[in-house]
């Protein structure tokens, strides 16, 4: 077997070992440079990329290889200096990688119920979202319960908590809790039928059977699921006839022990407008709230987000903004999708001083809380601390930097150095040119000119970069 479809199989057993987020964030592309009986060289995108892989993946990939080669004992990490060769078969890109698999492996989960006559009503019904799951939800105190909750009616639906009453203010992660538990009820009972859908869309529903005189197609529609989860219920408030048929329903559902999951803005107890018959059957089972995210959790959150997205956020500013934004997770997201538009729309990352001014600017607080602006200032005095910060981040001697050594390793850093002293310190070509080996203003331009063009097809690239400016603040 050759070097590619040897590095697909690993790559696929990889998959199941870490995160998606993971996976797409930090490998990128890869190859195989050397493969022997007990040893690969995995070839990747750059030094900053094959730190991170090492540091944080060497075991995960080290096992996923060994499935393929048992007696295999050691694994490297090298730059591969071709990886963006058009020619190179051996190249992996990990995000095709990881859609083509997905579209192999991916389970939908569909309603169906071929066995009565209520088929292609069942069909119709709307499935749960599959990105929320109970995996991938942020416990912290202040939803401890609710989780636990959710996890043990996953375990025992109609048995467990039944029915199951999650309130809190919006934006908190009630949704993410019902359509998680949902989720987690159709990987673990392959044949349960579960149906999520909020107040809203139930009103709709039922206003739409009374005009067609199909009430009871409707009635047994819900009573042919096993679980049914309804969203946001303070909308039923005023919906008398609505409300009616919801107690109809919950009672043929409770009675045949399926399993019911309920949110609201409040406790059963407080919803005025909603009749009292329905709010005791609410109360029949378990009520847990939701409250306000502290700071770990806010900043757990926040990273969860930012990994789902593919975004890497300096964990400074992922502090600072999980410092001052604190009402809900929504708001937390709204800064995160700010901060993605920016990069995407200019390459640039976020620092403290910009996602300062972004949320003053979405009026936050005036007031922001951990924002040292002595920390904010520059720490360059001269062109050697650039290039120390290079050499530091490629991991490359600053000997190298500053030689005459061709090899990709040592001409992409030495650019960066003289791309950032020409930028951003307005250093002539000539004085660049004395520090780099003594060459001459038409290099130094040549070498200005290649970085730009390489930057606006390399995200990667550029957004190292990036992370060098803001780590000493140019």
């Amino acid at each position: 077997m050759d070097k590619y479809y040897k590095l697909k199989n690993i790559l696929g057993h990889l998959t199941e070992m870490i995160k998606k987020q993971d996976f797409l964030v930090y490998f990128r592309k890869i190859s195989i440079l050397e493969m022997t009986d007990d040893e690969i060289v995995f070839g990747v995108v750059s030094s900053f990329m094959k730190d991170n892989i090492e540091a944080k993946f060497y075991n995960q990939v080290k096992e996923a290889s060994q499935k393929e080669i048992p007696n295999l004992t050691k694994i490297n990490f090298r730059v591969d200096q071709n990886i963006d060769t058009p020619s190179n078969k051996n190249v992996i890109d990990c995000i095709k990688f990881h859609k083509d698999n997905s579209k192999e492996t991916k389970k939908t989960y569909k309603l169906q119920n071929s066995l009565t006559p209520m088929a292609q009503i069942m069909s119709q019904m709307k499935t749960v979202n599959e990105r929320y799951t109970l995996d991938n939800f942020i416990v912290g105190s202040d939803n401890q319960l609710a989780y636990s909750a959710c996890e043990a009616v996953s375990k025992n639906p109609g048995k467990s908590y039944n029915p199951l009453y999650i309130y809190g203010d919006v934006g908190l992660g009630k949704t993410h809790l019902l359509q998680g538990t949902g989720n987690e009820i159709l990987r673990k009972f392959k044949d349960k039928k579960v149906f999520y859908t909020t107040a809203d869309k139930f009103i709709t529903e039922y206003v739409a059977n009374v005009r067609k005189r199909s009430i009871e197609k409707l009635r047994q529609k819900f009573t042919e699921i096993d679980v049914l989860i309804i969203d946001d219920v303070q909308f039923l408030a005023k919906k008398e006839q609505t409300q009616n048929e919801l107690y109809n329903i919950f009672n043929l559902l409770y009675d045949a022990n399926k399993q019911i999951v309920i949110s609201g803005d409040r406790p059963p107890k407080d919803l005025t407008e909603l009749e009292p018959r329905l709010k005791s059957r609410f109360e029949w089972g378990i009520t847990v709230d939701i409250g306000k995210p502290d700071y770990e959790t806010r900043l757990a959150i926040l990273q969860e987000k930012a990994r789902e997205r593919e975004f890497m956020i300096p964990q400074d500013v992922a502090e600072f903004i999980a410092t001052n934004v604190t009402e809900n997770i929504r708001e937390l997201e709204g800064v995160l999708n700010q901060m993605i538009a920016e990069y995407e729309l200019d390459g640039t990352n976020p620092t403290l001083t910009k996602v300062a001014a972004k949320l003053k600017k979405l009026s936050f607080t005036s007031d922001l809380l951990g924002l040292n602006k002595a920390n904010l200032k520059t720490t360059i005095r001269s062109y050697e601390d650039i290039i120390e910060a290079v050499s530091r981040h490629f991991g490359i001697e600053k000997e190298g930097i500053l030689g005459e050594n061709r090899k990709k390793e040592f001409m992409i850093p030495r650019q960066v150095s003289m791309y950032l002293l020409k930028t951003k310190m307005n250093y002539t070509y000539e004085r660049i040119g004395n520090i780099f080996s003594g060459r001459n203003h038409a290099a130094v331009l040549y070498s200005c000119n290649k970085l730009e063009q390489i930057m606006k097809k390399d995200k990667t690239l550029l957004h190292e970069i990036n992370i060098i400016r803001d780590g000493i603040g140019i």
